[in-house]
């Protein structure tokens, strides 16, 4: 019995002084607290991209939404839409050299940011990767085939979309059709702008 409070204290004690090299982590690496109160910090060099790494903090080239991609020191919103875009429509990211020839910024700066960017490789056909479609060029046929939408609304999502214009973004869609929350997690998924 005094052998488990010894084990126990031992514990403890250990705990305890893991907590403390975490805090005193945390003091040191200012990097660390803005990555914990901001998620898209923008790192401001590659140093500081080099940090984040260490840190954790990985983009995937191929999912990366616009806000990723602009943490990264020297890409511009314009870059970032584009590679975004890009993705979007199927084109695939296997390296450095291809965001260097889409973005039009040297390789040699792009590498400098090392590895914070994964360059992994999505089957377009996998069950597993729902296709995205643009939800204001689809057809009603086309969105039928998406999860949860049945013809119905389908054809009523072309219809408001033919009277009023193009769906702006997603609270635009959700006011206009009056969809549930259950129905929007769905369709994020599966249609894009």
């Amino acid at each position: 019995m005094g052998n488990d409070r010894g084990e126990s204290l031992r514990r403890f004690v250990v705990k305890q002084a893991l907590r403390g090299l975490d805090a005193l982590e945390d003091g040191l690496n200012p990097l660390k607290q803005k990555l914990g109160q901001d998620s898209y910090y923008r790192f401001r060099s590659a140093e500081e991209v080099q940090l984040g790494v260490k840190l954790g903090v990985r983009i995937d080239a191929n999912r990366a939404t616009v806000d990723d991609w602009l943490r990264l020191p020297g890409i511009s919103i314009h870059q970032a839409r584009t590679l975004v875009e890009l993705s979007r429509s199927g084109t695939a990211f296997t390296c450095w050299d291809d965001v260097a020839a889409a973005t039009g910024i040297r390789l040699g700066h792009l590498q400098r940011l090392g590895e914070i960017v994964q360059f992994y490789y999505y089957d377009p056909d996998s069950e597993l990767m729902p296709r995205q479609l643009n939800v204001n060029r689809v057809s009603a046929k086309e969105l039928a085939t998406v999860p949860n939408v049945d013809p119905a609304l389908a054809e009523r999502l072309v219809y408001y979309r033919q009277k009023f214009g193009p769906y702006r973004d997603w609270l635009d869609l959700k006011r206009r059709l009056q969809l549930p929350p259950q129905m929007m997690t769905t369709l994020l998924h599966y249609l894009r702008f």
